[in-house]
């Protein structure tokens, strides 16, 4: 369960929890003002005290103050901007839930700042992620962001303007509930969550006004989607295709495509990954949970933009009908790959969907995410995602969405030497380019199946999509990344 976020006038609460908010000055609004002349002047000598200066995302909780259960202060640094809001909502948000409190007055006015209406938004969207918990298969609430009752706390965040507050969140509300989509996603255990039911939960998006198909068995071999279902073949458990529809921009505009990697859980397959952390690789299909929340989120938001999210979705597990290394498969695209390491799977997966998303829809860009190699954790960390395009005017709208959302991106590099490395000898292509630029040899393996006019930009999301570092908006294995970064290059590049 999450809280419940409403939007009210300022005024002087006289009890219970309340949240106030200072910048590095420690001066005090209106409102923080009179909370503090009700508990005679506490607030200068609790920041003395503590030492309290004001830093972005710092706090301090003040227990039992006068007839308050607790007055909470957040600071915001010396300027905040839109994304800093995100961060400071996130530290209120933690601070509550430590408090266990069950409701919670926010006043959100400075002494020598305007807070505006979409630095509300932006608060109160931070607020809702910070207090996501996967807990559903705990018989016990006491998970990760304290028990259930602080959950649902009920927040009213009081602002100068409401309406004006509220409007701007309904947009962000929609894209955090799609961030948080895709985190559930991510977090499913791979018994629960195989292809069949990942396409399930992507239908129910048809209640937003989205329209899904899901291709089959049956379908995915008339297309010649080959190169997919030679990764499922090992599995009891049979491939799926989402492709899910928002028409919100003008009737013949190119759509942009977005298509995500679903491997619902990854064994290696006959060359099977090592035991230990292996359980993690039900997280890799955090792409396809991306492009499943991206798309929920610009459907809630009524985005005016056309846009295919297309999802390949298999289990990769070894089995006497399981593909072996050396074994080559036809492409949709005609062309031949050699599979020289089963566990190279996900480049096989989005390469029949990538085709399949250019030849069905002639979309005006194409973007992908994977969590494609464990050589990006090596280049980059977990703090970007890595971006390979062939279009540098994509890269620099999808580096800037990234700067603006906080899901940053890197660009690395991409060319004919590279593409050297996954030439095969029996084949168009072998399947992995060795150990060296692994990242950059899986990118190279994918713009095989770009057409040369099509503007496309992977992203490999392995570092980012689970188990990067906790953060001020995020406790949770899975991060969700990808739905704020991708609505943001939409939001600021392709709506009408």
């Amino acid at each position: 369960m999450l809280p419940s976020i409403s939007f009210a006038k300022p005024e002087t609460p006289k009890k219970g929890c309340v949240v106030v908010l200072v910048d590095e000055s420690l001066a005090l609004g209106t409102v923080a003002f009179a909370i503090d002349a009700a508990v005679g002047g506490l607030l200068p000598r609790a920041f003395a005290a503590a030492k309290f200066k004001g830093k972005e995302a710092a706090s301090l909780d003040l227990l039992a103050a006068g007839d308050f259960d607790r007055v909470i202060v957040v600071g915001i640094g010396k300027s905040a901007d839109d994304a800093d809001w995100l961060k400071i909502g996130g530290a209120a948000m933690a601070e509550i839930v430590k408090a266990k409190a069950a409701a919670a007055d926010i006043v959100l006015d400075l002494a020598d700042a305007e807070v505006t209406a979409e630095h509300a938004a932006g608060f109160a969207e931070g607020l809702k992620l910070r207090a996501y918990a996967f807990d559903r298969y705990k018989t016990k609430k006491n998970g990760d962001n304290g028990d259930d009752a602080s959950v649902n706390a009920k927040l009213t965040i009081r602002h100068p303007k409401p309406q004006k507050a509220r409007s701007a969140f309904r947009r962000r509300e929609a894209v955090a509930d799609g961030a948080l989509l895709a985190r559930d996603l991510v977090n499913e255990p791979g018994n629960v969550l195989g292809p069949v039911e990942f396409a399930d939960r992507a239908k129910a998006l048809e209640k937003l006004g989205v329209d899904v198909d899901i291709l089959g068995e049956k379908e995915l071999k008339k297309l010649g989607m080959r190169a997919l279902l030679g990764v499922a073949q090992g599995s009891v458990r049979p491939p799926r295709v989402a492709v899910m529809r928002w028409n919100g921009g003008k009737a013949k505009s190119a759509p942009v495509c977005f298509v995500g990697k679903g491997v619902c859980f990854d064994s290696g397959g006959v060359s099977i990954k090592p035991g230990a952390g292996m359980e993690d690789m039900k997280g890799d299909m955090g792409g396809a949970a991306a492009v499943t929340g991206l798309m929920q989120a610009l459907a809630a938001r009524k985005a005016k933009v056309n846009a295919v999210g297309l999802i390949g979705l298999v289990e990769n597990m070894p089995d006497g009908n399981a593909q072996r290394p050396g074994d080559i498969v036809t492409s949709m695209s005609g062309q031949t790959i050699e599979i020289i390491n089963t566990d190279a799977e996900g480049r096989l997966v989005l390469c029949d969907v990538l085709w399949y998303a250019q030849d069905k829809f002639k979309p005006a860009a194409v973007i992908d995410l994977a969590t494609l190699t464990g050589a990006i954790i090596i280049a980059l960390g977990h703090h970007h995602a890595g971006l390979f395009s062939n279009n540098d005017d994509l890269s620099a709208k999808l580096a800037a969405a990234g700067e603006a959302s906080g899901e940053k991106v890197w660009r690395l590099p991409i060319g004919k030497d590279y593409d050297k490395l996954i030439d095969s000898k029996f084949a168009d292509m072998k399947n992995t380019g060795g150990r060296a630029a692994g990242s950059i040899t899986a990118a190279q393996f994918l713009a095989r199946f770009i057409r040369d006019d099509t503007p496309w930009a992977h992203l490999d999301v392995a570092g980012t999509a689970f188990e990067s570092p906790k953060n001020e908006i995020n406790q949770s294995w899975a991060s969700g990344y990808g739905v704020r970064l991708l609505d943001r290059l939409v939001a600021d590049n392709f709506e009408t």
